[in-house]
């Protein structure tokens, strides 16, 4: 019986990788924490097929369960012109992943007591005091303040521009709100008219931005130095940041968009990129770059109640707050202009699910997610205790059913 123990051990040990000082969480052996080996061997040629009919160049997939890493893989390339090979630990542009960052930087300075999350904007940022809302041609003042928690659920009123036919987004491309630094963001933002009344509409907007700023005025730090201190450092998210420095520039990968024709064209590419410097438009909504390996750090941390490796960034209560829908149901499922996400409502920095019959992604009710415009996306889900992580670069996300492929070839490898 003792032989035969040791066997197991030997064979459970060999089918664990080794870790080395990127691995972003322990690897186990799959079957360990109830997942199939043999299934997750199906996630590589899924994934392939995406890079083999030019939807996009590369992918890196990532799956954890029970706080252990059962998959990390790349297939494609980093730079189409030059061949070279994906790799797992490459760097991506993850525009809106961001914002869940920021919410979280957010939520540390609410636990500290140096911010209420109800609190008024204009409390923090004056210029918000007399701010109006543009309804019927008229510009009128708010039945409520502008608050915390409003911006942290797109429910402030705000708009981006970028998206939005309303005249408020109008306003916004035309006052350029993306140019200069976050003060600039938010004084520019304060002088246009809301396009709804805080809390009555969910509308994707710039309010982390605003919340970038907010953090930068109550801390006295740059935003940068804010999260980098207080959440990369602990986290040891080694490769995340606004910019991408010299000695890691060849692990850059290039970001395509789709020509009129259906190909692949270069639209910022790994060398010579508009990531090279640090920008002057620390952007709270989609201004990082960042590795898989990076993001599962972050993600495990919010599966775990806010911990990771002995660090306590959030309380538990804090991170179920954060995960709980905070939408009536009037305003579900959320929508960015012509996209939906049935069944999903919003907490306070994720999309969260309230009716898992009604999204085709195989998701349990209060999975938790976001994604960001260059083709990044994760989910974590506290039933099932699972982090997954897709990243490719392509801009916008046009790749059909990646992430859903993806997920469901995830799901179906759970043995539970």
């Amino acid at each position: 019986m003792r032989i035969q123990f040791y066997l197991l051990c030997i064979v459970l040990l060999s089918c664990a990788k080794p870790a080395n000082k990127i691995d972003p969480l322990p690897w186990a052996n799959p079957t360990s924490v109830k997942v199939s080996p043999q299934r997750l061997e199906a996630i590589a040629p899924a994934m392939q097929t995406y890079v083999d009919r030019g939807v996009v160049s590369g992918i890196t997939t990532l799956v954890a369960r029970h706080g252990k890493m059962v998959h990390w893989e790349s297939t494609g390339f980093r730079d189409l012109e030059t061949q070279d090979p994906l790799e797992p630990n490459d760097i991506f542009r993850i525009y809106s992943m961001t914002k869940p960052v920021t919410a979280v930087a957010i939520m540390m300075l609410v636990e500290a007591g140096t911010l209420a999350i109800d609190g008024e904007l204009s409390s923090y940022l004056s210029d918000f005091a007399d701010v109006l809302v543009y309804e019927n041609g008229k510009q009128i003042p708010p039945e409520e303040p502008i608050t915390i928690r409003h911006l942290l659920s797109h429910t402030s009123g705000m708009a981006y521009g970028l998206f939005g036919n309303t005249p408020v987004d109008a306003m916004y491309r035309e006052a350029n709100v993306f140019s200069g630094d976050l003060a600039d963001l938010a004084n520019k933002v304060a002088k246009i008219p809301l396009l709804a009344h805080p809390g009555t509409v969910w509308n994707y907007s710039v309010s982390a931005d605003i919340l970038g700023r907010v953090i930068e005025v109550i801390s006295g730090l740059s935003f940068d130095d804010f999260l980098r201190e207080k959440i990369f450092e602990p986290l040891d998210m080694q490769d995340t940041g606004f910019f991408v420095p010299p000695e890691k520039a060849s692990r850059f990968v290039t970001s395509y968009t789709r020509s009129s024709n259906g190909s692949l064209t270069v639209g910022d590419p790994m060398t010579e990129s508009a990531y090279d410097t640090r920008p002057t438009l620390l952007s709270g909504s989609h201004g990082l770059v960042s590795t898989a390996r990076d993001f599962a750090r972050f993600a495990q941390m919010l599966l775990n109640g806010g911990e990771l490796d002995g660090k306590q960034l959030l309380r538990p209560g804090t991170v179920e707050m954060m995960r709980t829908n905070v939408l009536p149901q009037s305003l579900i499922p959320i929508r960015i202009g012509f996209w939906q996400a049935p069944g999903y409502g919003f907490g306070l920095g994720f999309s969260v699910l309230t009716s898992q019959e009604k999204t085709p992604e195989p998701d349990n009710n209060g999975t938790f997610r976001w994604w960001g415009i260059g083709s990044t996306y994760f989910w974590i889900d506290p039933i099932d205790d699972v982090v997954g992580i897709v990243m490719a670069q392509l801009n916008p996300p046009m790749a059909g059913r990646m992430e859903q492929d993806f997920q469901t070839l995830v799901y179906e490898a759970l043995q539970n």
